[in-house]
């Protein structure tokens, strides 16, 4: 399931935690400019495995797609916890830059949160949980993003013509490539 919209944001409630206490409020995702994306995802894995996988930020270049020449920066290895900073390069329709990262929840096996320090983001917000379910493990991964010029009509065209389909196509690769390296269950989202 990958579902892109402005709805109402809400904090990690999936398993009744909320914001790191001081790191953000809910008026960091108060502007109705505030995008959403949803992508739900079931491994035939234990919830333990997956989240090992996930928080292993070297892993990403595994299930990024080719075109964005991501590489992670920081040197290993990473001790992930709240406050973890992570410094990675890509290019983005060709355009080389910089995106610093810092771990603002860390809640193992549960969930993590990135925020962006630095990058082509106005916000990003990125929640990883992980439940456990039946024969496996549902992660969901929700962003919520502002672009640059999001409340003007130039970035608004630039969000529904280049923005949103380059998302939508990171996802699909990052589901498909998963898939192929974790499984999946195929009831799944």
């Amino acid at each position: 399931m990958f579902v892109a919209s402005n709805s109402a944001v809400h904090s990690i409630t999936e398993r009744g935690g909320g914001l790191a206490p001081g790191v953000a409020s809910a008026s960091l995702f108060s502007s109705a400019l505030v995008r959403t994306l949803v992508q739900v995802q079931e491994f035939p894995r234990p919830r333990r495995e997956v989240y090992r996988f996930f928080e292993d930020a070297f892993n990403l270049d595994a299930i990024t797609p080719p075109m964005l020449r991501f590489r992670v920066l920081t040197a290993r290895p990473i001790e992930m916890r709240a406050g973890a900073l992570i410094d990675y390069s890509l290019r983005l329709r060709g355009v080389p830059m910089r995106w610093r990262t810092r771990i603002e929840v860390y809640e193992p096996p549960f969930c993590f949160v990135d925020r962006q320090l630095r990058g082509p983001y106005r916000l990003w917000w990125h929640e990883h949980v992980f439940e456990e379910i039946e024969g496996g493990t549902r992660m969901t991964d929700r962003v919520r993003y502002l672009t640059p010029l999001a409340g003007s009509m130039i970035g608004r065209w630039a969000h529904d013509r280049f923005i949103r389909p380059d998302l939508e196509s990171i996802f699909a690769f990052r589901r498909a490539k998963l898939a192929a390296m974790l499984g999946e269950m195929k009831s799944g989202g």
